[in-house]
């Protein structure tokens, strides 16, 4: 599911923005869906961000552009996990070129982007109930 879910996020971005992120991760947390971006940014939205003005000005297009047209990614989240979308939201981090989408069910969401992977065997949460790790 992680990988549909990616793989259909890579290709919303694409056809939204003519321009392919690099890769994708995904990780739910109960009711909220992260997906991270990395590469997302066109050369020419890197070049724009190197100057803070500018940086807010491709924050802005890409959160104005995923309000406006996040509908189909809502609907293909829908389809490969059978819940629907409540609420979604996009950040853009300049200076990485990464863009996060984040759909929540009125959840105040906060995303840590690391320097590198954390490995699996580091985490020491439990898993709960229903099998995702707290």
């Amino acid at each position: 599911m992680a990988r549909r879910l990616g793989e259909a996020a890579s290709a919303y971005h694409l056809e939204r923005t003519g321009h392919a992120p690099k890769g994708a991760t995904v990780m739910l947390g109960k009711d909220t869906l992260v997906v991270t971006l990395q590469g997302a940014l066109s050369p020419a939205e890197r070049a724009l961000a190197s100057k803070p003005a500018g940086a807010a000005k491709v924050q802005d297009f890409h959160r104005q552009l995923f309000a406006t047209s996040s509908e189909k990614i809502r609907e293909k989240i829908l389809e490969i996990t059978g819940v629907r979308v409540n609420e979604a939201a996009a950040e853009v981090e300049t200076a990485s070129g990464t863009v996060v989408h984040t759909f929540t069910s009125g959840t105040m969401v906060q995303v840590y982007l690391l320097a590198e992977p954390l490995p699996e065997s580091s985490w020491s949460g439990a898993p709960d109930p229903k099998g995702t790790p707290t």
